[in-house]
């Protein structure tokens, strides 16, 4: 077990954020034989699969340990910001002190019994150039398969765990929110504590805050909960991210008939989808539109009482009000269709 300790400050301090750098690297799981743990990625990745073959794949393939899906801590720095820029985590990324490599590497394979890969270790004689080979390879693999499609969907699950996560805290306290982030976190007496239950590298750790300010990640390929694997890295909690399931393939619900007659279908299949809250953003991205044109149909809904709205930092989110909720009926819609045909 791993527990941090934290006073009433660092408690405080305590903040969120993502990392289209982390992203890159933890997504190297869905190629190492991992895919199966996130069923709502799978057809997405295997779709991209052709364009990941031609790219050095073997280098990025053996970044990842074969038993517990780790990868080393120098790939994943805690983000300096609450939604960093990629460009600059890369440079960052190339500035990394050589020195760390060898050790990074061999403490994410060597506790797992698994030896550093031989693509690996066959350059650990020169790891400032292993270093700018895996950089390079990894910024490929962002451009080629991420960034084009795929970064703006997660992106917007990221931000949606945030907001969801940031409610939880203002409406349970501090318990509530460790707790439903993962059933391995637990806290009491100032002590956040993660539950390992695997070969790990270290014996139970108390690793005190000490105003480091302690940030919680959400990934889109986290099936748990997980901290650096070096006890001396920055405090940095990463988790998996709530709403995967709208990465799926799957169309948005369909609107009831007589509800796009009342309404017209844009804006009945917008109302059909907020029985859970969700951002202009969000509902553009499912319906693969302008968040301009989403705005303008919600702006509509919400001054006919269709519609709830709240704010969380800088996202507003939407959802059914009552009476938008009773519209969306099947029973009520269906007895309005027969009223509006007698």
């Amino acid at each position: 077990m791993i527990s941090f300790r934290l006073d009433v400050a660092d408690l405080a301090a305590t903040s969120f954020a993502y990392s289209p750098l982390q992203e890159t690297v933890l997504s190297l799981r869905m190629w190492t034989g991992h895919a199966w743990r996130f069923p709502a990625l799978r057809e997405t990745f295997a779709a991209l699969r052709p364009a990941f073959e031609n790219l050095d794949h073997e280098l990025l393939t053996s970044l990842v340990a074969r038993r517990r899906y780790w990868v080393p801590d120098f790939l994943t720095p805690r983000p300096s910001t609450s939604a960093p820029d990629i460009r600059r985590e890369f440079t960052e990324l190339r500035a990394t002190d050589p020195a760390l490599v060898r050790a990074g590497l061999e403490q994410t394979f060597l506790p797992l019994g698994e030896p550093v890969p031989a693509r690996l270790a066959d350059a650990l004689d020169d790891p400032a150039r292993l270093l700018a080979d895996i950089a390079d390879a990894l910024e490929e693999y962002w451009a080629t398969c991420l960034r084009p499609a795929w970064w703006p969907r997660a992106k917007v699950v990221l931000d949606a765990d945030i907001g969801h996560r940031a409610r939880v805290l203002a409406e349970g306290g501090a318990n509530a929110l460790f707790t439903g982030i993962s059933g391995r976190l637990s806290w009491a007496d100032n002590m956040l504590s993660i539950e390992r239950n695997g070969p790990w590298p270290s014996p139970q750790t108390e690793i005190p805050i000490d105003g480091r300010r302690l940030l919680l990640t959400p990934s889109c390929f986290a099936d748990g909960v997980s901290t650096m694997l070096s006890s001396r890295a920055l405090p940095h909690i990463i988790y998996g991210a709530r709403g995967l399931a709208t990465l799926a393939e799957r169309p948005a619900p369909p609107a009831p008939r007589p509800l796009e007659r009342l309404l017209g279908a844009p804006r009945a299949r917008l109302l059909t989808m907020l029985a859970e809250p969700a951002s202009t953003t969000e509902l553009a991205q499912r319906l693969d539109v302008t968040p301009a044109a989403v705005s303008q149909h919600l702006s509509v809904l919400y001054a006919a009482h269709l519609l709830e709205r709240t704010r969380h930092g800088r996202h507003v989110r939407y959802r059914h009000s009552p009476l938008g909720a009773a519209l969306c009926e099947p029973h009520l819609g269906h007895g309005f269709d027969r009223n509006l045909s007698g």
